[in-house]
């Protein structure tokens, strides 16, 4: 007797349909509706245990860097889980810049579960997060923006609402990564223009950004949601690296 496909397909176990989760770094089978990364591997991510109060540069000790002691920065405080290391920085690589967005999505549920744990401790909750804009020729050649991506995702794990166009970026300027401080500053000189139509008065602001380096692009961004009337500006990145850029 002939047996159509689509009876067959209704006899197939839903478990055979559905592709297994592995680990992002060791491709263990991880349980559904778990972060693609086994207990194991997670133990071993490089977590800043103590950090700088402004800026959460990683530190011996607890309190202030010494960069923060001598200029505050513009923004009130960073809040980053982890130290731009190995292998948090390869699984960023992979999100940023080869649209490996299931990784970027597994950093971003990493990123809330730190944030839910800090709000538990007295973490204060923004009014709005918003993604950090790309220059537009960097978009057009990467095809998205990875901040924007973050800030829905967060957005919708935590529960807050969210600004993809209140900053928008009006200049090309050149990739941050192989610049100095100083140059950074430079580079982003008038890089940014802020949408006066959203009236930010009194509202507290967090920028999603997936790496702070030396704060220049938060400090830049801060400055600016301040002059429109914001109470406060704070930084959420994924990762903190270990020093700043001279």
């Amino acid at each position: 007797m002939f047996t159509s496909f689509a009876s067959l397909l209704q006899k197939i176990p839903p478990t055979w349909l559905t592709p297994p989760i592995h680990c992002l770094l060791c491709l263990t089978i991880i349980p559904k509706g778990k972060i693609a990364l086994c207990d194991d591997c997670r133990a071993d991510l490089p977590v800043i245990n103590q950090g700088c109060q402004h800026c959460n540069l990683p530190l011996p000790y607890d309190g202030i860097c010494g960069q923060c002691l001598q200029k505050t920065p513009v923004f009130f405080q960073a809040i980053t889980p982890y130290r731009y290391d190995f292998p948090i920085a390869q699984l960023i690589t992979l999100f940023k810049h080869h649209k490996q967005w299931p990784t970027g999505h597994s950093l971003s549920q990493l990123l809330s579960q730190h944030l839910s744990y800090r709000y538990q401790q007295g973490l204060k909750k923004p009014d709005y997060l918003i993604s950090v804009p790309l220059p537009g020729k960097r978009l057009r050649e990467r095809s998205f923006n990875q901040t924007e991506m973050m800030v829905k995702w967060l957005a919708k794990e935590l529960k807050l609402d969210y600004q993809t166009n209140l900053i928008k970026r009006i200049t090309n300027t050149f990739p941050q990564q192989q610049l100095s401080a100083k140059e950074r500053a430079k580079n982003l000189a008038n890089a940014f223009t802020i949408d006066s139509k959203i009236k930010l008065t009194n509202h507290h602001i967090a920028i999603i950004d997936d790496v702070i380096t030396t704060g220049t692009t938060a400090n830049k961004l801060a400055e600016l949601l301040y002059q429109q009337g914001a109470k406060r500006v704070d930084i959420y990145a994924i990762a903190r690296t270990p020093q700043r850029i001279k």
